[in-house]
């Protein structure tokens, strides 16, 4: 075996730390082993996705039942979205059924100390790595965003690794913790201007899709002149969810871009025929919305604001759902905007997502400003889709 371990993980492996926190290090071990990595590394921190009971079902709760009978984790450690808003689910239209095993999944998470916040912009709640930290995420977007905008580092963990490294602090160096395999691989020129979580987001749809065309992952983006921390999770998102990527550079933007070489070898323009494109993929024609959303990453405080100030003195006349973490609604209470936000008819979905709550059935279209959104819209809940700004949902929901 290649893979090196401490004194204090040959422990863990051998099952002098408890059973759960040995089952763990077989769990990472295997990993090290399969991706040939040389030890295992600490982490500062963890977050875990596979939370909805609908992903997980009752084998998935048996697991970490076994896992919650003497596991503690290490290292701060929260948790991707659920099925419902905790708090909220009834004015959801969530069943009592689902409701009563989503709560049992999130409690056994708290047993084990997991701090049950649910969300996919941990880093915008408290779970906050900084710059070259080696942590363990799940979550496809928060995973991007942290090696990408932050520059910490970590692969893509499956939920049952991100929960063995929260039980151990550990996991195996291999991957993008490897400054070998963080450069960028093909150059993508943006001649054109984009703005808003919209258009970030239809320029990761571009930027995915072509990833997978030349069966690249990592991009080096040039042309983007400024991007906001809302665009900049929107185009994670997408580009993470069409081209199954983990990190890209952005030219002046992100913190790796000038470490590593700029490739020369595979170089792909965007103009604006291609955003008009693009953007029309995820237009569905006769589409009849019943139902908006925004939130998907999840909304920041700054989102929130915008939307009190574009729904005050309004009335919603769809279903609206605003998706954020929990925390993130707690200080739009502080300020006020729920109230705004409440008071039009407009509804917080926190913990949860129009992406993993059951809402396939209910909806026949639905408008957001996100096109992971509309990916999982058309995938999972077979509705039709139309992608919009901010400003335009708002508005298809007080028409």
């Amino acid at each position: 075996m290649r893979l090196k371990l401490t004194s204090e993980e040959k422990d863990m492996l051998d099952g002098k730390q408890g059973r759960s926190t040995q089952k763990s290090m077989e769990i990472l071990t295997t990993l090290g082993e399969i991706f040939d990595a040389e030890c295992m590394i600490e982490v500062y921190s963890v977050q875990i996705a596979g939370v909805s009971y609908a992903n997980l079902g009752e084998a998935g709760l048996e697991f970490l039942g076994e896992m919650a009978e003497d596991g503690k984790v290490r290292v701060l450690t929260t948790l991707n979205p659920a099925g419902m808003d905790r708090e909220n689910w009834q004015a959801l239209g969530i069943e009592k059924e689902f409701a009563i095993n989503q709560n049992r999944a999130i409690d056994t998470f708290a047993k084990m100390g997991i701090i049950t916040t649910c969300s996919c912009t941990p880093y915008l709640i408290g779970n906050a790595p900084h710059f070259g930290q080696h942590i363990a995420w799940a979550e496809s977007s928060a995973v991007c965003y942290s090696n990408s905008v932050i520059g910490a580092r970590t692969n893509r963990e499956g939920g049952p690794s991100a929960l063995a490294a929260a039980l151990t602090g550990k996991t195996p160096k291999y991957g993008y913790h490897l400054d070998k395999n963080r450069h960028g691989q093909v150059l993508i020129e943006v001649k054109v201007p984009v703005k808003g979580t919209d258009e970030f987001g239809v320029l990761g749809k571009i930027i995915g899709d072509k990833l997978v065309e030349l069966g690249k992952k990592i991009p080096y983006i040039t042309g983007i002149s400024s991007a906001t921390v809302e665009e900049l999770k929107s185009f994670c998102a997408s580009v993470a969810t069409y081209g199954g990527t983990a990190l890209f550079h952005m030219e002046g933007i992100t913190p790796e871009y000038n470490m590593y070489p700029k490739p020369r070898d595979d170089i792909f323009e965007i103009n604006q025929d291609n955003l008009n494109k693009t953007r029309s993929d995820l237009i569905d024609d006769d589409i009849e919305i019943d139902f908006v959303s925004i939130g998907c990453p999840h909304a920041s405080i700054h989102e929130i604001a915008t939307i009190a100030s574009l729904l005050k003195g309004n009335k919603v006349n769809k279903e609206f759902w605003i998706t954020t973490a929990r925390p993130t609604k707690r200080i739009a209470d502080e300020a006020g905007y729920s109230k705004i936000i409440e008071d039009a008819g407009a509804k917080f979905a926190a913990d949860t997502c129009c992406v993993v709550a059951p809402i396939k059935g209910r909806f026949k279209g639905i408008m957001v400003d996100s096109a992971k959104a509309c990916y999982y819209g058309r995938a999972k809940n077979k509705f039709k889709v139309k992608i919009g700004t901010i400003k335009e949902c708002v508005k298809e929901a007080t028409i």
